[in-house]
């Protein structure tokens, strides 16, 4: 996927607008694109496994069944769902730093 700084944001330089993507602490890689996985507010997100998922579901199903449908959602525009090259359908295991937890796992289903 290929991300674009937007001209339209009042920017009258190049300078203005490098230092903008200066800013943002943005992290080019060679070919002059950058990934958002990369940068530090992003936590990690990562396609799961029809096995891992179905893991998920089962643990989850120890008091209630659950289908993957109750899950929360996560739209498959959503830039970093994009980058991953996940599906609709996939389940998606985000795993969050946490100044109380060390790191917390969430998951969500992507849906159109």
């Amino acid at each position: 996927m290929h991300l674009k700084i937007p001209d339209g944001r009042g920017f009258k330089s190049l300078r203005a607008r490098l230092l903008f993507i200066q800013g943002m602490n943005v992290i080019m890689n060679n070919s002059g694109n950058f990934s958002l996985l990369d940068h530090q507010l992003i936590p990690h997100h990562m396609v799961l496994s029809e096995k891992e998922a179905a893991q998920v579901l089962k643990e989850f199903s120890s008091l209630q069944p659950i289908e993957k449908e109750q899950l929360p959602k996560i739209k498959s525009t959503d830039p970093v769902i994009m980058e991953i090259g996940a599906k609709v359908g996939d389940i998606i295991k985000i795993i969050r730093k946490s100044q109380t937890a060390g790191e917390g796992e969430f998951y969500r289903l992507v849906i159109e």
